[in-house]
C-alpha cells in the first residue's frame, strides 16, 4: 500500500510539474482577436494579417466577433467569454467606446493583457492602442474633398455609428480642416448617420438626397456609409456629378473610383492592423517593451495614384494567402 501511494503521489507530482511547464512557455499562447464584425472587407485584411501574425510568432489565435458591426451585446459577451477561458490576451476592436469599458476592466483584474485596436476605448484599461490615426484621416478627407470642389459649394457629412470612437474621428477631423482650408464650403446636413449595414446605409443615403437634391459634395467615413451612398447616387443619376470621397475601400468603391463616381478615399492598412495587434499582445504577455500607442498609417487614394505598387499593395492585401478566401 505504502509502495503504492507513493508510486501514485509520485505520478501527480510529475503531471502537475508537466502542467507548470506547459503554462510558462511550452504551449502555444492563445490570442483572442475580437473585431467589430466579420463581414466587411476590412475586418477579413484584418484577420488575415492576424494570422500572418499568428504564422510568424508560433502561437494561435482565436477570431471571433458579431456578425453586425451594431451588435453591442455580441461582443461584450464574447470578451467575457474569453475571459472565463483563460486565454493569455486579447486584441479587441471594441464596438461601442464606453459599453466596452466594464469588460475591458474586468479583464485587467484578472491580469490579462489587452490591446485596443482599430477604435478606441474611454479608458486606459489597455495595455497599448494600435490604429489609425482616424482624426488625420478625416483631415485629408476634408483636403481632397476642398481640392475637387475649388473651396466652394455645398458638403454634406453623413455619419456612421453614434458611439464608435474611430468613425467619430475622422467625422471631427474632417469639420475641423473643412472650416480651415475652405470656409466658402457650405455644410448643409452634419448630423444623419448612416447606419451599420450598407442597406441601412443605402436607405439613409436616399433620405438625406431626397432632403438636399443641391448637394455637390459628400464625405462617408467608412465602407459601408460610402458604398451605401455611392448605390442611392447611381439611382438617383448623380454618380459622378457629386464629389464623393469616403474611408475604406471594397472592390465596388475601387470600381467606382475606375470610373469616376468616386472621388478618392482614405486607405488604412488593416492587414497590418492585425499583425501588429496580435504582435503587441504577444509582446505584452512575454513582457517586452511595447508602446502605448502604435500608429498604422493612413493615406488618400485617387484615380491619379492607384496604381502605384505601395497604393496596389493596400487596395489588395494578400487574404486569400491567409485565409483561403
Amino acid at each position: 500500500m505504502i509502495r503504492l501511494f507513493t508510486t501514485t503521489l509520485l505520478a501527480v507530482t510529475l503531471l502537475l510539474a508537466g502542467c507548470g511547464d506547459n503554462a510558462s512557455g511550452d504551449r502555444k499562447l492563445r490570442i483572442a482577436v475580437i473585431p467589430k464584425g466579420t463581414t466587411h472587407i476590412f475586418w477579413k485584411s484584418v484577420h488575415a494579417g492576424a494570422k500572418k501574425a499568428e504564422h510568424d510568432l508560433g502561437v494561435e489565435i482565436i477570431w471571433q466577433g458579431p456578425l453586425k458591426e451594431s451588435d453591442r451585446q455580441t461582443q461584450i459577451q464574447i470578451v467575457q467569454n474569453f475571459i472565463s477561458q483563460n486565454v493569455d490576451a486579447m486584441a479587441l476592436a471594441p464596438l461601442d467606446s464606453r459599453s466596452l469599458v466594464p469588460v475591458v476592466k474586468s479583464a485587467g483584474k484578472r491580469n490579462l493583457p489587452v490591446v485596443i485596436f482599430d477604435s478606441d476605448l474611454d479608458s486606459d484599461d489597455y495595455v497599448s492602442f494600435v490604429a489609425t490615426d482616424n482624426y488625420k484621416g478625416g483631415q485629408l478627407c476634408a483636403e481632397l474633398m476642398a481640392q475637387r470642389m475649388n473651396n466652394k459649394g455645398k458638403v454634406i457629412l453623413l455619419r456612421y455609428l453614434e458611439g464608435s470612437a474611430s468613425t467619430t474621428n475622422r467625422e471631427q477631423g474632417f469639420l475641423d480642416r473643412i472650416a480651415e482650408v475652405a470656409p466658402d464650403i457650405e455644410l448643409i446636413s452634419t448630423n444623419q448617420y448612416a447606419g451599420a449595414t450598407i442597406e441601412r446605409s443605402l436607405q439613409s443615403s436616399q433620405n438625406i438626397l431626397n432632403r438636399f437634391p443641391e448637394v455637390e459634395g459628400i464625405y462617408c467615413p467608412n465602407e459601408t456609409s460610402v458604398q451605401g451612398m455611392l448605390r442611392a447616387l447611381q439611382t438617383a443619376g448623380k454618380a459622378g456629378k457629386v464629389v464623393l470621397v469616403g474611408f475604406d475601400a471594397n472592390e465596388t468603391l475601387i470600381q467606382g473610383l475606375k470610373d469616376g463616381e468616386v472621388s478618392g478615399f482614405a486607405l488604412q492598412d488593416p492587414f497590418m492592423m492585425g499583425y501588429l495587434g496580435v504582435e503587441t499582445a504577444v509582446k505584452a504577455v512575454r513582457g517586452e517593451p511595447i508602446e502605448k500607442r502604435v500608429d498604422t498609417g493612413v493615406v488618400i487614394v485617387t484615380k491619379e495614384n492607384m496604381d502605384l505598387p505601395e497604393i496596389q499593395k493596400l487596395l489588395y492585401p494578400d487574404v486569400e494567402k491567409w485565409l483561403g478566401e
